[in-house]
Parts: structure tokens; C-alpha cells; sequence
């Protein structure tokens, strides 16, 4: 039991937010192992149209994808505001084409909504939820379900 002195806080949840066919998305901190500028990438054939190509990483070459044409939101113009984040999930890495990064995210779990249920699957299982900040609404992405469709979709 907790003496008068303590307080129980909730743990925060870190979040990188991002833009993506003009949309706020987010990913969870722990994830992302970090963010470089935008440089062309070597193309690769018979791929996806979300998939840009690859990238050397130290060494390691790793997949781009434009995140806006995997959600369905049209390709991402080219410009120098444009970054990639790179991200890592059960020992797969891949580089995420992005419009900017925005900020740092610290919230409370109870803060992060469930996604509504829109009868698409495709939507559920790519956002893991909804944080509603000020007037606007960030999505949360389910990295996991991301990579799993994009490396079927190349294989």
C-alpha cells in the first residue's frame, strides 16, 4: 500500500509525430533508431508502388517506403523538408519516407483511444490507436502490421 507521501503515476508513452499525405501520424519512440535527410534511393524492379527502393545504412542495406502511398494517401513530393525515419521491429529494419517530423509526444496510456472500428481491416491493423491533442487527432502506427504487409508484398 502506498504511504500518504507517494503517488501513484501513470507511465507516459513517447511518441516521434510525423506528417504523411498532409495526415499526423506517430510512432512510438522505442522504434525509431533514427531520422536522416531525404537522398535518392536505389531503385529496385517489379517492387511496389510504396516501395521506393533501398538505402546503405552502415553497411546494411535496408528497404524505403513511402508511407503515404502504403496508406493509401497519395506519393510524397519530393522535397527537402522530406525525411526518413528509420525504424526497427523484432529485428527488421526499414527506412519510412515522411513529409517532416514534428515533435516529441510524452502521453499517459489512458490518453491513447482505440481505433475505431471502420469495418477495414487494413486500418485496424495499421493504426494501433487514436491520440486526440488540442483540434487535431494523431494516429498512432502499428509498425509491426506495416512491416509484415510490406515484406509479403515484396516477397
Amino acid at each position: 500500500m502506498l504511504d500518504s507521501n507517494e503517488i501513484q503515476v501513470e507511465s507516459q508513452f513517447e511518441f516521434i509525430t510525423f506528417s504523411a499525405g498532409n495526415q499526423n501520424f506517430c510512432l512510438e519512440i522505442t522504434q525509431i533508431r533514427e531520422i536522416r535527410r531525404w537522398t535518392t534511393v536505389t531503385a529496385l524492379p517489379h517492387t511496389p508502388d510504396d516501395v521506393l527502393g533501398v538505402m546503405n545504412l552502415r553497411g546494411a542495406v535496408i528497404p524505403i517506403f513511402d508511407l503515404s502511398a502504403r496508406f493509401d494517401l497519395g506519393k510524397t513530393e519530393e522535397n527537402e523538408r522530406n525525411v526518413v525515419i528509420v525504424a526497427a521491429i523484432e529485428g527488421t529494419t526499414v527506412g519510412l519516407l515522411v513529409e517532416s517530423v514534428s515533435e516529441i509526444l510524452s502521453v499517459p496510456k489512458s490518453s491513447i483511444q482505440e481505433t475505431p472500428d471502420l469495418k477495414s481491416d487494413a486500418t485496424r491493423h495499421s493504426i494501433a490507436g487514436v491520440i486526440s491533442i488540442d483540434e487535431n487527432m494523431v494516429r498512432v502506427v502499428n509498425l509491426e502490421a506495416i512491416l509484415n504487409s510490406q515484406v509479403e508484398a515484396i516477397s
